[in-house]
């Protein structure tokens, strides 16, 4: 079948295009959860994105709360925004709301304490989203080209098959996007030890490629300090044990099979936590590896798809990001219909090539921008959403 290298989606007036047109409900701290949560079940269409930051932070931590949550407001697959504060947090309603009315995306705002009581803030949300809504419904399609693309590139819950086939396959439709004008990041920074000097040969520039091996080694600095204590020394493994009852021994053999869903692209940069890129290509954002907080990161990046892979099976989703789950084990796939979209694990059957598998890849990528729902979309799962703190206070 013949690969379309169009898709169908929604026009945004900074320029993006959405894959969704979804109301985003932010609540700036995490005080305003609940009161978000109610109004957003309320409301057909929206999603709602709950965390336990917004206050009590400061220096880099504080800054990358702020640049999260203005990202994900600024993500095209959400075509309105309500805002939903407390009152007193650090992160101020104001900026959210600044942030996003200057791209010329709707975006109304509630405030807890203004209010008065929750309950009246509930009903305030949910009059100030019904004409957002309206509106985002009678918005049509149109066609672009995949060059208006960003994919996000993610392994959870590895195993041996992870490397060796679906994230090979995964590196193959990285290649096609990028190739047609596109934009794939790939992150995981300690998941990324031992081949760092491999990504580095693929850089740019020099500058570029010594930033890819500090970076990396800043992180293999911390985890030194982090595990140096004995009382620690149980605890200290790089890797989950699901990963050993993979097949996975080390961190540096986990890293050989990450970096495959990078592909063979040149690289372009390396971004910072929840960081758009400025110009199409393939990036390496600088994230943790916890599944949650890098796929945060990569959304907040303007990915509106993920490509998500994962030997040991990993139910999750993300809030209004389509999440494409796939696995190279084919025992996995065949317990988790529900969950998993596609099996690469053909190529280790000897049934179908990485580039076979690397073309369904692409289709289900194009399909999904066109509408076509996920496995974790269907299944509600949005648990990926979560802001990681660096510092403590």
């Amino acid at each position: 079948m013949k690969i379309d290298n169009m898709f169908y989606g929604y026009e945004r007036k900074d320029g993006q295009v959405g894959v969704r047109n979804h109301l985003a409900i932010i609540p700036t701290v995490f005080c305003a959860n609940t009161v978000a949560k109610r109004i957003s079940n309320s409301l057909s269409g929206s999603v709602v994105f709950c965390h336990g930051v917004g206050c009590a932070q400061v220096g880099y931590d504080f800054e990358m709360t702020a640049r999260t949550l203005i990202g994900i407001g600024l993500h095209p697959n959400f075509g309105a925004v309500l805002i939903v504060g407390n009152g007193c947090e650090r992160f101020k309603v104001s900026e959210l709301f600044k942030a996003i009315l200057e791209s010329g995306k709707p975006v109304e705002k509630v405030v807890i304490q203004e209010e008065g009581n929750s309950s009246t803030a509930v009903s305030k949300g949910i009059k100030l989203s019904l004409p957002l809504l309206q509106d985002l419904s009678e918005q049509p399609k149109k066609r672009f080209p995949l060059s208006c693309l960003t994919i996000g590139l993610e392994c959870g819950g590895t195993d041996a098959t992870s490397g060796i086939a679906a994230n090979p396959a995964v590196g193959f439709a990285s290649d096609f996007i990028v190739n047609k004008g596109g934009t794939a990041i790939f992150s995981e920074t300690n998941e990324l030890l031992g081949a760092e000097h491999i990504l580095a040969r693929r850089a740019v520039s020099s500058n570029v490629s010594e930033k890819i091996l500090k970076t990396i080694a800043n992180v293999e600095n911390k985890l030194a300090e982090e595990t140096a204590d004995p009382c620690y020394k149980n605890r200290s493994a790089l890797i989950s044990t699901g990963n050993f009852d993979g097949g996975v021994s080390t961190v540096a053999e986990k890293a050989l099979g990450n970096i495959a869903k990078s592909g063979s692209a040149p690289i372009q940069g390396v971004l910072g936590f929840a960081e758009k890129p400025k110009v199409p290509g393939l990036y390496f954002m600088d994230t943790h590896s916890h599944d949650a907080e890098s796929t945060t990161g990569l959304a907040a990046g303007g990915a509106q798809i993920i490509l998500f892979t994962t030997g040991r099976g990993t139910p999750t989703g993300f809030p209004g990001v389509p999440v494409i789950k796939i696995t190279g084990n084919d025992s996995l796939y065949h317990r988790m219909t529900e969950n998993i979209d596609i099996n690469t694990g053909t190529i280790l059957q000897g049934i179908a090539t990485i580039r076979d598998a690397g073309r369904e890849i692409i289709k289900e990528i194009i399909n999904v921008a066109n509408g076509k729902r996920t496995k974790a979309e269907m299944m509600s799962h949005d648990e990926l959403f979560s802001i990681p703190r660096w510092t403590w206070i």
